[in-house]
């Protein structure tokens, strides 16, 4: 499967829907609009934090089994991101870290139990695909989406998060090792935006997937 990931606003849903469509196979996307614990985790993170990560746990392991018909399905976050957030979050005091260290337990045994699985399953991507943007891109993605509880507006403190967030991701890709990686510029190529700027991505995707032997 290939996996996206990037900070909140890189564009990993429109590229998934992108590289769907150009690839003819299937999306699967982070459960966020009919998320009902998301909105409470913006009011509340110390009381909601711990519930809304085993959420997307179980959501984006859903995910993976559901990728496992084609090795061009693509997941539009990787489950392994998620340990990178709650992190922070405890780090920022908006969970505790006797929290973040169950949680990061508790996605290692899942993980492993998905290694000895009586079907033969891959969790790791065949390709994972990080869209870099600036902290500036970032913010004006949040804003121009509108969703009310991401808003600095709405909550202050969420500057000091989403900067954090955005030099941790970095950071997070360089040590990433668990799959082949590409790394895209979300503000060189918007490709949202720029029709060009879309086809020169796919073209860098289909370039890397064969390489990869996955598309002939």
């Amino acid at each position: 499967m290939i996996v996206l990931s990037g900070t909140i606003g890189a564009g990993k849903t429109s590229l998934t829907t992108m590289l769907a469509d150009h690839l003819g196979s299937k999306a699967l996307y982070e459960s966020v609009d009919d998320n009902p614990i998301l909105p409470l985790f913006y009011e509340n993170p110390k009381r909601y934090g711990f519930l809304l990560q085993n959420y997307f746990l179980n959501k984006r392991l859903d995910n993976i089994y559901d990728a496992q018909d084609s090795p061009l399905n693509i997941i539009d976050r990787s489950i392994y991101e998620d340990q990178l957030l709650f992190q922070l979050n405890a780090d920022m005091e908006r969970a505790t870290q006797t929290e973040a260290d169950i949680y990061s337990d508790l996605l290692d045994n899942m993980m492993e139990q998905v290694d000895h699985s009586e079907h033969a399953l891959q969790k790791n991507p065949g390709l994972l695909i990080y869209i870099s943007v600036s902290f500036e891109t970032m913010l004006k993605r949040i804003q121009k989406r509108g969703r009310n509880f991401e808003q600095i507006d709405h909550d202050p403190a969420l500057y000091d998060y989403y900067q954090q967030l955005n030099q941790r991701y970095a950071a997070w890709f360089d040590q990433y090792d668990r799959s082949p990686k590409l790394k895209i510029d979300g503000d060189q190529y918007d490709f949202v935006e720029d029709p060009k700027a879309a086809k020169a991505v796919l073209t860098m995707v289909d370039e890397q997937l064969r390489q990869l032997g996955l598309l002939v």
